[in-house]
């Protein structure tokens, strides 16, 4: 992306009152300026569930993992969110008003596809659902109880259960039974709970 088109986004972004549509438009131009230094990049934890949601949950920071086997050298990451006017690092930057993490490589045990939405810089690669569901329960009850976190996944499991968000329900109930989560009752709980509230059916019953 050349200087002028950069500067066009930045001012953009920086003047963009719309915290959802700001998160998006930041990961869409984030993900284009690294996959130009070969990295692709996946929006994670609340920050991809916020742009899933379309703001039905808002973050209020954009969290990022790359995608790809290797990220960026220190140097060159700092170099890159530079280029965006970027302050901070080499983790962590505040970016047109909007602090920016890349905590690492993405973990996912999903079998299903990264989520693809087009933003106005560039492709956006989010975070599975089906992850982001079992991963928020967990942390809303281990190792304490998380009202935050709580929050998200209720947010996140009634977009589903009111139609806006299509996940594989057979990868949820596998994904939560793994061992690394093994927290299915929990997701099922919470699961029944919304479907309750909504008037719908449970699409993840515990037995």
């Amino acid at each position: 992306m050349d200087a002028h088109k950069l500067r066009a986004a930045l001012t953009d972004i920086s003047g963009e009152r719309d915290a959802t549509v700001k998160s998006l438009k930041l990961a869409s131009l984030c993900s284009t300026v690294w996959a130009e230094r070969g990295v692709q990049l996946v929006v994670v934890g609340g920050s991809a569930i916020e742009i899933l949601t379309e703001g039905a949950y808002v973050s209020g920071d954009l969290d990022l993992c790359h995608a790809t086997a290797a990220t960026l050298p220190v140097r060159e990451r700092q170099e890159v969110m530079g280029s965006l006017g970027g302050t901070g690092g080499p983790r962590n930057w505040q970016v047109a008003g909007m602090y920016v993490d890349l905590l690492g490589p993405a973990e996912s045990f999903a079998r299903t596809p990264f989520r693809r939405v087009e933003g106005p810089y560039g492709e956006v690669l989010l975070m599975k659902p089906e992850d982001l569901l079992v991963e928020r329960v967990l942390v809303a009850v281990y190792p304490t109880e998380n009202q935050t976190a709580r929050d998200c996944a209720r947010k996140l499991i009634g977009v589903i259960l009111g139609g806006a968000l299509a996940v594989d329900w057979k990868e949820v109930r596998r994904i939560a039974n793994l061992p690394e989560y093994r927290n299915f009752q929990e997701c099922a709980e919470m699961v029944s709970e919304i479907a309750r509230e909504l008037k719908v059916e449970n699409p993840l019953h515990p037995n």
